[in-house]
């Protein structure tokens, strides 16, 4: 149970009596919640997370451009609408977070955060205009707030439209921000020329800036695919009302309402053409989560790599120094960790989590709603912001601080798998048998086939040139035998 709910149990605080349709309830006196919302708070002591401010933003846009909308076609009085949406923007703008006290493990439509923000918006309209905290005049929670509307057409509104608002603010702009820091990187490395790894084996030669090239192409493909959720993401369900059918509703409600959404959000937010699925599923959601899933993914493997080329200094690969940002051991001195990649790589794992929950979430959606709207809505706006703000704080204090080491070049000549250019030249079983014979004897690929070939010191030095190794070439691939 929440302090304020506990207070009111425990007879701390003064109270005032308010009735719904169930009977009287006892809710604080400075609270602008109602019966609806105290009956949730006693109904659901689970003491878990609190709904994003992303989502409470979202849901006073929508209740401010259902007001709006209800007025301009004539359906509640012009000076109750204004009051609406003076109040709505307040929860907007953050200045009624205290009054939303509930945590998202509640009823599955998230009726009852809707009737929070009904109840609140109701009271603080009620006092905008002179009248008295709970006596729902002139201002109606249900009958004005709530007017055309549904719990199970706004909840998912505002699930959209919180992740819109999170996609818009924090992680596209994040994206872009790491991409353009990784290719900065690309750039600055690209003349360095090191061994590559697969299998965490020694391959053949890479540029530095080729590595962290393919590091930018996995963070311009996930904006591309965060792009693409976000327009996914714009397609609300307000309107449809308690089933997708649109009861109560005027047929010109969601055009204007969305159309006003769209002004207030900054993006183009739409009405379903197919309220139905819009209602009873959360495929939106779920595949603007896969997005985000895969952009997870990409990141812990950046950020896995840099942390393995950084490794050491001494006893590991060392290629690449990462920022000294703090101390890494309370025993060792003069050690230092990875600790930003670290803490991106547990962002990430998180986000996954949240992923796993937002598909299990959206298998059930059973008939004509989805039994986990809140949870969903929770993991995918947090898990899109918490992604957003790793991002960031990789490229600004990991990726934009990385120096390369003379390591990586110094260790390309002792490399085995230069053998590989070899190949065309001698054929694959003779170049396998020099490298081996390299391993064993601790030689270079060059020095064991000057002495096993007849190619001759300048060719090998041709041949064997790290530098074009790196890119694709017909004259190396066709040098003939020797």
């Amino acid at each position: 149970m929440n302090d304020q709910a506990s207070a009111v149990a425990t007879g701390q605080r003064s109270h005032r009596a308010e009735r719904d349709t169930m009977g009287v309830m006892h809710v604080p006196s400075e609270a602008l919640w109602g019966a609806g919302t105290q009956r949730a708070v006693q109904n659901f002591p689970l003491g878990g997370p609190r709904f994003p401010r992303r989502f409470i933003e979202a849901l006073g846009l929508i209740k401010r451009s259902a007001a709006e909308a209800n007025a301009a076609l004539g359906l509640i009085p012009p000076a109750v609408a204004d009051a609406i949406a003076r109040a709505a923007a307040e929860v907007a703008d953050g200045k009624l977070d205290d009054h939303f006290v509930l945590d998202i493990f509640q009823t599955g439509s998230g009726t009852s955060t809707n009737m929070n923000a009904n109840e609140v918006i109701a009271n603080r309209a009620i006092q905008l205009l002179g009248g008295e905290l709970g006596s729902k005049d002139p201002v109606h929670p249900n009958d004005h707030v709530n007017f055309g509307q549904s719990s199970n057409d706004v909840i998912p509104t505002a699930l959209h439209v919180g992740a819109v608002l999170a996609l818009r603010e924090v992680l596209l702009p994040a994206l872009w921000e790491l991409h353009a820091t990784l290719e900065s990187k690309a750039v600055e490395f690209d003349g360095i020329v090191k061994t590559g790894r697969t299998h965490l084996q020694d391959a053949t030669p890479i540029r530095l800036g080729q590595e962290f090239r393919g590091y930018a192409g996995q963070i311009e493909r996930s904006i591309v695919r965060m792009t693409e959720a976000l327009r996914e993401l714009s397609e609300v369900a307000l309107g449809g009302t308690a089933v997708g059918t649109g009861i109560n509703t005027h047929p010109d409600f969601s055009r204007r309402a969305t159309a006003r959404l769209s002004e207030l959000v900054g993006v183009p937010i739409i009405e379903t053409s197919n309220h139905f699925q819009a209602q009873s599923t959360l495929d939106n959601a779920v595949a603007a989560s896969g997005a985000m899933r895969t952009a997870a993914v990409s990141l812990f493997k950046i950020a896995n790599d840099v942390r393995w080329l950084s490794s050491g200094p001494r006893a590991g690969i060392g290629e690449i120094e990462l920022p000294e940002v703090q101390p890494g051991s309370s025993i060792m001195p003069g050690k230092v960790n990875p600790v930003i990649a670290e803490s991106v790589m547990m962002v990430c794992a998180q986000t996954i989590g949240y992923d796993a929950t937002i598909g299990f979430g959206g298998t059930t959606g059973s008939f004509e709603i989805n039994l986990m709207m809140p949870l969903v809505a929770y993991d995918l706006i947090r898990g899109i912001e918490l992604l957003g703000e790793a991002a960031a704080n990789f490229s600004r204090q990991c990726i934009a601080g990385i120096r390369a080491t003379a390591r990586g070049p110094e260790m390309v000549e002792r490399g085995l798998m230069v053998a590989t250019a070899l190949a065309p030249v001698i054929g694959y079983e003779r170049a396998a048998a020099i490298a081996k014979e390299a391993a064993k004897t601790g030689e270079t690929v060059r020095e064991v086939a000057l002495r096993r070939t007849d190619l001759g010191e300048e060719r090998l030095r041709a041949i064997l040139d790290p530098a074009l190794m790196v890119e694709p070439s017909a004259d190396r691939v066709g040098a003939g035998g020797g």
